[in-house]
C-alpha cells in the first residue's frame, strides 16, 4: 500500500526532507554534482564554483578563471576531478577541468564560432563524455570526448537527425542529458524531442514527446534508471506554478513517450505541482524527485504518480551515489541538502 508523507511520519518512517545550507554567495546556481554523502560541487553565475567536503556544513569558493562566465553545469567524476561548462555565444562557451579538487583548472574547450552556444554535459565514465549545444543552421551541435576531455570532437551532421528551427536545449539545470551504462545517452531538446544514441554518439535517432513546446516551454530534464525506463519533465519557465502536460515517461528506451496527465484536486495522488527544471532517479530504485524554482515532488512508482513536497525550490538537483543524500541549488545562492 502506498503511504502518504503524513502516514510515513505517523508510523515512524523517515520522510524525505530538506535542510537549508549556507553557500556564502549570492550567485544563481544551475549546476550541482554530488560524488558522495560528504563531497559535492555547485556552479553558477559570475564564474561561481563551490565545493563541500563536509556534507555541506561549509562550502569553499573556487577560482576557475578571472573571466566572468556563467557556469550552467558541473559534473564531478570523483572527489578531486570535475568539469564545469559555461554558456554564451562563441568564446563564452567553454569547458574547464580540475583534477586536484579545484585548486587548479585547465581550459579544455573554447568556442571559436559565434554561433556556438553550449547547454549541458555529462559523462559515462572518467574518459567518455558528451556535450549538447544549440543547433546551428539546422544541425544539432553535439561534442564527445574519449580521453577525459583532452580532445572534444563534434559529432558529424550526417550522424544526427535534422534539427527543428532554433531547436536546442534549455540550459536550466545541466540535466537535459542522461546517460546509462557504457554507451547510451538521451538528450531532451527545447523542441520537446528526445535524441538517443546507443553507441556514445556514433549513431542517433530522435523521438517526439507529447510535452508542449514554444519559446519558454519544452523539456528541461531527462533521467533514465536503465536502458528502457526514463522520464522527461519541464513546462513553462514563465509560469512556474502551472503544471500542464509537463511530464512524460518512456518504457522502451525513448522510442515512444506517454504523457502523464494531472488528476483532479480530489485525487489522493497528485502529479507534478508546477514547472520542473530537473528530475532525478534515486540510484538503483524506481523512486524519483522532480524539482523546480517553487518546490519539489516525489514519486515512488517510476513517475506514474507524485506527492508534492512543497518548498523550498531550486533550479537543479543531484543525488549522491548511495541515494540517501542529495543537494538542490538555485537562485540567490540557495543550497539545500536533501535526505530521505
Amino acid at each position: 500500500m502506498r503511504l502518504t508523507l503524513l502516514a510515513m511520519v505517523l508510523v515512524g518512517i523517515s520522510a524525505p526532507h530538506w535542510t537549508p545550507q549556507t553557500s556564502g554567495v549570492t550567485a544563481t546556481f544551475r549546476g550541482v554534482s554530488a560524488v558522495s554523502d560528504t563531497v559535492a560541487w555547485a556552479s553558477g553565475s559570475g564564474s561561481t564554483v563551490l565545493r563541500t567536503a563536509d556534507g555541506g556544513a561549509t562550502w569553499q569558493k573556487l577560482t576557475v578563471t578571472t573571466d566572468r562566465l556563467d557556469f550552467r553545469d558541473v559534473d564531478a567524476i570523483d572527489e578531486k576531478t570535475a568539469y564545469v561548462l559555461s554558456i554564451g555565444n562563441g568564446p563564452t562557451s567553454r569547458i574547464f577541468k580540475t583534477t586536484d579538487a579545484g585548486v587548479t583548472w585547465t581550459q579544455q574547450f573554447k568556442a571559436d564560432d559565434q554561433k556556438v552556444f553550449l547547454d549541458a554535459m555529462t559523462f559515462w565514465d572518467a574518459d567518455h563524455g558528451i556535450v549538447m549545444g544549440d543547433s546551428i543552421d539546422g544541425h544539432f551541435f553535439v561534442l564527445t570526448t574519449e580521453n577525459g576531455g583532452g580532445a572534444w570532437s563534434r559529432v558529424p551532421d550526417a550522424a544526427l537527425p535534422p534539427a527543428l528551427p532554433n531547436e536546442g536545449a534549455f540550459a536550466g539545470s545541466g540535466t537535459n542529458i542522461a546517460v546509462w551504462g557504457a554507451s547510451d545517452a538521451w538528450i531532451g531538446t527545447s523542441g520537446s524531442r528526445v535524441l538517443h544514441t546507443p553507441d556514445r554518439g556514433k549513431t542517433w535517432s530522435v523521438a517526439a514527446t507529447p510535452i508542449p513546446s514554444n519559446d519558454s516551454t519544452g523539456i528541461f530534464s531527462v533521467a533514465f534508471r536503465d536502458a528502457l525506463h526514463g522520464v522527461a519533465v519541464g513546462g513553462d519557465f514563465k509560469q512556474e506554478a502551472v503544471a500542464a502536460d509537463n511530464l512524460a515517461i518512456t518504457r522502451d528506451g525513448g522510442q515512444s513517450w506517454l504523457l502523464v496527465k494531472s488528476q483532479s484536486s480530489a485525487s489522493t495522488a497528485q502529479y507534478l505541482s508546477g514547472f520542473r527544471s530537473v528530475v532525478r532517479y534515486v540510484p538503483g530504485t524506481t523512486a524519483l524527485i522532480a524539482v523546480g524554482p517553487q518546490g519539489s515532488d516525489w514519486s515512488d512508482d517510476d513517475g506514474r504518480s507524485w506527492i508534492a513536497l512543497g518548498p523550498p525550490g531550486f533550479h537543479t538537483f543531484d543525488f549522491a551515489p548511495g541515494g540517501k543524500v542529495g543537494w538542490g541549488a538555485g537562485g540567490r545562492g540557495q543550497i539545500g541538502r536533501f535526505e530521505r
